[in-house]
């Protein structure tokens, strides 16, 4: 299958006859023949985060994205089980909980989600909502940690607690604490705990009713995961890579795309198209399925 030099000039070739749009042609393409090795419906969701300003919020996971999902849903079969294919850099819980739901009840349990390279934070969460998720080498997940205002809720937590112990052993460094925990606003605590407890919940939930359910020890193994994922000494910071083998080592349910080699080189084709369209720019967001059916959203100007 093409890598990333050949599906460049697989485009070029194609703009000869398809001009502007032979990077849809291309990558329809490669995505159709990915759901027909697999045999269920297959959609792509991509962000264009790392080429992209990060102003424009159609890049995080949000409640638009429904809308997306509810055009290339339409005309899947759902008893075939569904593909989704995911890069991301995460975005709101509500709306990755309200996804993950409303694709649980068209498909049930039987959703696989596929990581070319990156679904993070939010992102991870939609990924341990899946039966299985399938990484390759160069697949990383991310920390649950949630993010308010554009601030670690771990984080504030963690800074209150180092507050609250060296004031106890040294109470002269009270008004130094003072003027730090003062940036805080009097609600964001109680926030930052509830963001907290909801990512901890809908991901533990997810883990014990579809990736491990009627598994042995199903709930201490969903604790597992979801401890170390939202440990903020073992991740050590939001944007923290978290590789194949360290998602084995915790208990995740991985399908190394590397014990397939047709798999792994559409899977790798595919995302090399995704890419490729993202390169640009302008694009922000594409949700598409594998019949060509697409909803895209672009930048802010």
């Amino acid at each position: 299958m093409p890598n990333w030099t050949d599906v460049l000039t697989e485009i070029a070739a194609e703009s000869q006859t398809h001009g502007e749009m032979a990077q849809d042609v291309v990558r329809r393409k490669y995505l159709a023949k990915l759901s027909a090795h697999t045999g269920r419906n297959t959609i792509a969701y991509y962000s264009g985060w790392l080429t992209s300003t990060p102003n424009n919020p159609q890049l995080y996971v949000n409640d638009s994205d429904k809308n997306a999902f509810m055009t290339v849903v339409h005309g899947c079969e759902f008893n075939k089980g569904l593909d989704l294919i995911l890069h991301t850099p995460g975005g709101d819980i509500a709306a990755a909980e309200s996804l993950v739901d409303y694709l649980h009840q068209l498909f049930g349990s039987d959703i696989r989600v596929i990581v070319p390279q990156l679904a993070m934070s939010a992102g991870t969460m939609i990924a341990c909502a899946a039966k299985v998720i399938v990484m390759g080498k160069q697949s990383s997940l991310g920390p649950i940690d949630p993010q308010l205002q554009n601030v670690p809720a771990i984080g504030v937590l963690a800074e209150l607690d180092k507050a609250a112990a060296d004031i106890k052993d040294d109470p002269s460094k009270l008004e130094l604490w003072r003027m730090i925990i003062n940036k805080y606003h009097p609600t964001l605590v109680v926030s930052c705990e509830q963001a907290i407890k909801w990512a901890k919940e809908f991901v533990e939930t997810s883990l014990k009713t579809v990736m491990f359910k009627d598994e042995p020890e199903c709930e201490q193994r969903a604790q597992s995961v979801v401890e170390f994922l939202s440990d903020f000494d073992a991740t050590r910071h939001h944007t923290r890579h978290i590789n194949i083998n360290k998602c084995k080592e915790i208990g995740l349910n991985i399908l190394q795309m590397e014990d397939d080699d047709q798999l792994q080189d559409l899977i790798l084709t595919v995302h090399h198209c995704y890419i490729n369209a993202m390169d640009t720019g302008r694009v922000a967001k594409v949700v598409e399925n594998d019949r060509g059916i697409a909803h895209v959203r672009m930048n802010l100007s």
